[in-house]
This record gives structure tokens, C-alpha cells and sequence, in this order.
């Protein structure tokens, strides 16, 4: 569902570990909610450990549920961008394999557009050295991840911060963008 009667609207993204794209945009002004779960593959109903093996073509990715009116698609997009490697298509960091590959998968036209012109657009800023090789792909079912995956962060943020640490994701995103990130090896 691309937008909710209560004025919402809906974006998904893969960004390899959904933990950590959870928590990136769910500090995000606007965002109202964020799921993991999986998308893109040919199971129904796939488990986290069906989709780890890389058997069931699904990636793991996040739903992130927003206001419109206080957070637009384009940014959705530039903080999706600032948070991966767009250039690897083998995963995300320590996270090998296709199930951990990048993509944004749209809900509808406008989505579509916004973001192809926002991947083309990144890819001659010159920022990276080699070419993104992110998808943009329809959405076709999302499947909310088991339950001890929602707020992964919050529940076991132990576990989450030294997974964070240890993955390289926030060196990654120091070095190519020039900011540390705020609070991201903390846990949020």
C-alpha cells in the first residue's frame, strides 16, 4: 500500500542489514513508522532463515512509513544514499550476498521517476569512484520480518551497537560523506 487514509504515505528500501536501516531512518522527522521484513523473491511467506541462505531471491529491506506534509520522498531517497554502498552489488558491508544487496523498490510511478533521477544524479556527482549499481524495481509483496527484528535497536542494543560497530557501515559513511554520523555506533 503506497499511502494510508490517514495521509501516509509508504517507501521501501534495501540497504542490507534491515536492523540498521531501521534505526537510520527511524529518527528521521516525519517517518512515522519502520518495518523490516523481506521483499523481491519468489517465496511466500519467507523466514529469516530462508531468506539468510539466499535461497528465496528476497532481500532484506524496510518499510518506512511517513508523514508527506513534514518529510518528502526526495529525502527519503538522499538519507537511503547516505546510509549504503551503492556501488557494491554482492551486499552491504560484512553483510555478503544478494540477500543483502541494495534497491529501492517503488510504489508507484512517481516513485519510480524520483528515484531513478535521484540514482542518476548520484552517479555523476562523482562521489563514488565506481558506478552505483543499485536497483530500482517495482515492489510486489513485502513481508514483515519475525517480530524480534522489529526494533532490533531497542531490544537487544548491546548486540545492535557492536553489530553496527564492527560492520564498517558507519567508517563507510564517514569517509565517503564526510560527517560522522550522530549517535550511530551509540545505538540511538
Amino acid at each position: 500500500m503506497d499511502s494510508h487514509e490517514n495521509g501516509l504515505e509508504t517507501a521501501t528500501f534495501a540497504g542490507g542489514c534491515f536492523w540498521c536501516m531501521e534505526a537510520d531512518f527511524k529518527k528521521v522527522e516525519g517517518v512515522i513508522t519502520v518495518v523490516s521484513g523481506y521483499t523481491g523473491g519468489h517465496t511466500v511467506n519467507p523466514t529469516y532463515g530462508e531468506v539468510c541462505h539466499g535461497d528465496t531471491g528476497h532481500v532484506e529491506a524496510v518499510q518506512v512509513h511517513y508523514d508527506p506534509k513534514k518529510v518528502s520522498y526526495e529525502k527519503l531517497l538522499d538519507i537511503f544514499w547516505r546510509h549504503v554502498d551503492p556501488t557494491d552489488a554482492r551486499g552491504q558491508f560484512v553483510d555478503r550476498g544478494t540477500q543483502y544487496r541494495t534497491a529501492v523498490f517503488y510504489h508507484n510511478d512517481r516513485q519510480r521517476e524520483l528515484a531513478e533521477v535521484s540514482k542518476q544524479s548520484l552517479d555523476r556527482s562523482g562521489k563514488f569512484d565506481s558506478p552505483i549499481v543499485t536497483d530500482i524495481l517495482p515492489l510486489t509483496t513485502f513481508y514483515p520480518a519475525e517480530d524480534y527484528h522489529q526494533d532490533y535497536h531497542k531490544k537487544d542494543p548491546m548486540q545492535y551497537r557492536q553489530y553496527r560497530l564492527g560492520s564498517g557501515r558507519d567508517r563507510f559513511i564517514q569517509k565517503i560523506w564526510d560527517t560522522p554520523e550522530k549517535g550511530a555506533e551509540k545505538g540511538r
